[in-house]
């Protein structure tokens, strides 16, 4: 089980004719130096999260070459699928133009190109891993494999994951060569501080209402009882493997709680490197081929694992999940202890932060007083224009260290929990102050010297690489000199 798996951003945007348009895009010029204008990266990165099949075209032009960049292909078709693509997800047609999209296909497949020369490498359990998930998205969406065939147009299942594999491949490298180019630029406080005084005061950015926040969770108790009976039942399911010759796929289908590979008998690639539960994969990596475990538990639940082939340091696996019952009465018990939390800190008598490290239930915060760390931006601060609107709506009329009302939540396996919040501080909006927002204003320096750093990589090797452009395109006004122009 992935440690970090959410189906609904398991699988970047696909196109599945003959190539995929880019997964990374490199920001657009940034406006008077200093705000990178979004709205591509922004159109193109809701791409990146979200599954949506193209829609059927109405026409179809006879395909053709729009470009070749290094060796690889960008087709007509390409362009035109990506396009269709950004207005089904309701992106306004005058927001982007084809110009701007074959520019970031270009781009990607530049990056792609050079990653091989400068043998940066992908490794394959990784890739297969992400088509398996691919696949099980697309199945779990659209009903059954033989659905989702007949919708991509593709003979058979083998055909179409090697053209996932390398759709997927070529998206990793490209994502990898432009980390690479990146990776070893800092700014440092002279940079900043001169950055900051270059922009017109009329000029320096508005940050929005900003609040810091923590959160007490507690879980309802799953009883031994419960415990026993999915750990008995798996037992059984294993019995039936070993012995009955039962299908380990067919139990997988039949019965695992695992959306994300049910459908496909409960199967995932991996090695070592990848991105799984620690005991998940200190189990599957214990086994011999043909070998089913022992049920364990993850924080997912307990499994069974059998190995199906193992190729050196990858293997192929399948796993049954099922996850324990909660009752009504650990639910009732669950809630009044949150209850009697909440009404400890508001009496005064407990402290919110101890509160969290003596009775929260969630790992990752309880030791920090269930301070919350902001995901896009790692530190502590959420802009409260820019947080989930379910989030919105539970602090955003919380005052300083107010404490929210009990918040019915669930947890990865839709078990109900609970949960307080409060508000440890808040900043209200303002123009960006040199000592107030330093960070801010260090990250604005460090992305724009990224992005002058990606500029002047990609117009050095657009000038070394083989590139033609076709037809249309050759119109097209570009950030990067992709038809080598003298300047």
């Amino acid at each position: 089980m992935k440690c970090t798996i959410k189906i609904s951003i398991v699988c970047a945007i696909l196109t599945f004719s003959t190539q995929l348009f880019a997964q990374e895009i490199i920001e657009d010029e940034v406006k008077d130096s200093i705000i990178v204008n979004d709205t591509i990266s922004a159109a193109i990165d809701s791409l990146k999260t979200t599954v949506v099949p193209p829609k059927p075209f109405q026409r179809m032009k006879v395909d053709g070459v729009a470009a070749v960049i290094g060796e690889h292909v960008i087709l007509d078709s390409d362009i035109d699928i990506a396009y269709q693509q950004l207005i089904s997800e309701g992106v306004s047609a005058s927001d982007v133009s084809r110009c701007e999209l074959a520019g970031s296909l270009f781009e990607n497949k530049l990056y792609a190109h050079h990653a091989v020369q400068d043998s940066i490498e992908v490794r394959d359990a990784e890739v297969n891993s992400m088509v398996d998930q691919q696949l099980n998205y697309m199945t779990n969406e659209l009903g059954t494999i033989e659905k989702v065939l007949r919708f991509y147009k593709k003979d058979n299942v083998e055909d179409f994951k090697k053209e996932l594999f390398d759709i997927n491949k070529s998206n990793r490298l490209s994502e990898q060569m432009r980390t690479k180019i990146i990776s070893d630029i800092e700014v440092t406080p002279e940079e900043i501080r001169e950055f900051f005084e270059e922009i017109p005061v009329k000029e320096r950015p508005l940050f929005g209402t900003e609040v810091e926040l923590a959160q007490i969770v507690i879980e309802p108790e799953i009883p031994e009882e419960e415990e026993q009976k999915v750990v008995d039942r798996l037992k059984q399911f294993r019995e039936d493997i070993v012995e009955k010759g039962s299908s380990f796929a067919t139990k997988a289908v039949l019965y695992s709680q695992d959306p994300g590979s049910k459908s496909t008998g409960g199967k995932y690639t991996l090695d070592r490197q990848t991105n799984f539960a620690k005991e998940f994969k200190d189990v599957a990596f214990s086994l011999q081929e043909g070998e089913v475990s022992e049920p364990f538990k993850t924080d997912f639940g307990w499994h069974i694992v059998k190995v199906d082939k193992i190729r050196g340091e990858e293997i192929d696996v399948r796993h049954i999940l099922l996850t324990p019952e909660v009752t009504r009465e650990s639910v009732d018990k669950a809630k009044k202890k949150i209850d009697s939390i909440r009404g400890s800190i508001v009496s005064g008598s407990l402290k919110f932060t101890e509160a969290a490290r003596k009775f929260s239930d969630e790992k990752e915060t309880k030791e920090d007083g269930g301070q919350l760390i902001n995901p896009t931006t790692g530190d502590t601060h959420f802009e409260l224009t820019k947080i989930d609107p379910i989030l919105y709506d539970q602090v955003s009329k919380l005052k300083t260290d107010e404490v929210s009302l009990v918040i019915p939540d669930q947890d990865r396996q839709g078990r109900k929990k609970f949960k307080l919040i409060t508000v440890l501080n808040r900043y209200d909006e303002h123009i960006a102050d040199y000592a107030k927002d330093y960070l801010k204003i260090q990250e604005l320096a460090l992305r724009k010297k990224q992005i002058d750093a990606i500029r002047k990589w990609q117009n050095e090797k657009i000038m070394d690489t083989y590139i033609k452009i076709n037809g249309e395109y050759r119109d097209c006004e570009y950030s990067g000199n992709w038809l080598k122009k003298e300047k």
